[in-house]
């Protein structure tokens, strides 16, 4: 599908609500966003390097190819989008929901997340290594083959997340909610646990634990 370059397009007034609409290629280098929503739009290879979002949603929207390097987004809801090929470079997240979104081939570090909600959201073979994602609530999402050898992941929830052949070394899982997790599925050479998660993963592989 061949989109129209819309390059000179102004950004949506605040409190404005859009649908359907089509802003490949578009220039927003800065723009700031303020309580707009945008429902399945299309934003291929848009410019929104340095943007700013406050309370908008993007709803089933597509961002292939989008670069939002060095954006920030403050209460901001990202829902089952895709961002294929993003470029996410030093991108802040500030409480933000990105619940059941597809980030293939997207580049996601450095990026800085705080209290954000990554549930069901397809991160497989995402390189997060090094990331501080303590806290984030990743309720069943798909972690695997990710690289997150050395991220901190203290606190968070990982429910029913699939960690199948993700890289782990280095990574700090203490305090994560871990219910569900197919640990037989998980290399945990290098990975710092605590006592509970200690447990359940000897017991997944055949250990018994206890007198």
């Amino acid at each position: 599908m061949r989109h129209t370059p819309r390059p000179h397009v102004r950004p949506p007034a605040a409190g404005s609500q859009v649908e359907g609409e089509d802003f490949a290629r578009v220039d927003w280098w800065g723009a700031e966003l303020d309580g707009v929503t945008f429902v399945r739009c299309r934003f291929d290879d848009a410019s929104l390097e340095e943007l700013v979002t406050r309370r908008c949603v993007f709803e089933q929207c597509v961002l292939t190819g989008v670069r939002l390097s060095g954006s920030r987004h403050h209460g901001s809801a990202f829902l089952s989008c895709r961002f294929d090929r993003a470029k996410l470079v030093d991108v802040t997240w500030d409480g933000c929901k990105l619940t059941g979104s597809q980030f293939p081939g997207a580049q996601l570090r450095p990026m800085t997340a705080t209290e954000c909600d990554w549930s069901y959201a397809n991160l497989r073979g995402a390189d997060l290594a090094e990331l501080d994602l303590s806290r984030q609530r990743l309720r069943e999402a798909d972690l695997s083959d990710a690289d997150l050898r050395g991220s901190d992941l203290t606190g968070a929830d990982l429910d029913h997340a699939r960690l199948q052949s993700a890289k782990l070394r280095g990574a700090d899982l203490r305090g994560a909610s871990t219910e569900g997790v197919n640990w037989r599925s998980v290399e945990l050479t290098g990975v710092r646990l605590d006592v509970v998660q200690a447990v359940a993963f000897a017991s997944a592989h055949g250990a018994v634990v206890g007198d």
